[in-house]
């Protein structure tokens, strides 16, 4: 990852985007899990970038046990997205908004929770290509064990990757990297990210489904989010 990507994942968390003060204006930290007092499991949005829409993301999310709370968007990133997202975030119904997007995308999705005064439990940077990933991980104490959960199984998958996490809280930071052993798990990492965002609504993770291998794997850099309104 070079100095600019890092520098704007850096930005996003600590600038404001996912700032760690609890004011109105900024995205404050999600210290539990969102649910109702029924404790029904609330809607969440999944938004993906076209790249994302037929990849083992949507896989990984289609595999949980709240998808059927879930609805997968493409985003647009037009004013009629971005109008119909002001007013979902602006509509005062608890719910949670997941994705994994393109830089610019994601700083536009973001920018709009931090205006509405959403919480951040999740936010990461991946590169991937079909050998490796790259995944550059910040959590708050609601997603804790979401990156653990990852790197496990990348590594029982046989996926090359590199992960590192960084906790908004006072908590100690969490490496872990693998060399390929089988490239069929190229696009895993996406797989088991969808999955586990989408469980967060549950407050339980797991090991999702083995990623079905495409001719042309999930490559580029991606931002994934979870965030509460």
């Amino acid at each position: 990852m070079n100095i600019e990507r890092r520098s704007l994942l850096k930005g996003m968390a600590l600038g404001g985007l996912a700032s760690v003060t609890v004011t109105g204006s900024g995205l404050s930290l999600a210290n539990s899990v969102l649910g109702s007092p029924s404790g029904k499991v609330l809607p969440t949005l999944a938004l993906v970038s076209t790249a994302v829409a037929d990849s083992a993301f949507v896989q990984g999310i289609n595999a949980s046990s709240v998808a059927r709370q879930v609805s997968v968007q493409r985003c647009e990133g037009n004013l009629d997205f971005i109008l119909a997202l002001q007013q979902r975030l602006g509509s005062g119904q608890p719910q949670r908004i997941i994705g994994l997007l393109d830089d610019a995308s994601a700083a536009l999705v973001l920018d709009q929770a931090r205006s509405a005064g959403a919480r951040l439990q999740w936010l990461g940077q991946h590169h991937s290509d079909a050998r490796t990933s790259r995944h550059q991980l910040l959590s708050a104490e609601a997603a804790n064990g979401c990156a653990l959960q990852l790197g496990l199984q990348l590594n029982a998958c046989g996926a090359g990757f590199s992960l590192s996490e960084q906790r908004l809280l006072a908590q100690p930071a969490f490496q872990a990297s693998a060399r390929a052993r089988d490239p069929r798990s190229a696009e895993q990492w996406a797989a088991t990210l969808g999955y586990n965002l989408a469980q967060l609504a549950r407050g339980t993770l797991g090991e999702a489904p083995l990623a079905s291998p495409r001719a042309t794997p999930l490559s580029g850099h991606f931002v994934s989010f979870s965030i509460e309104a």
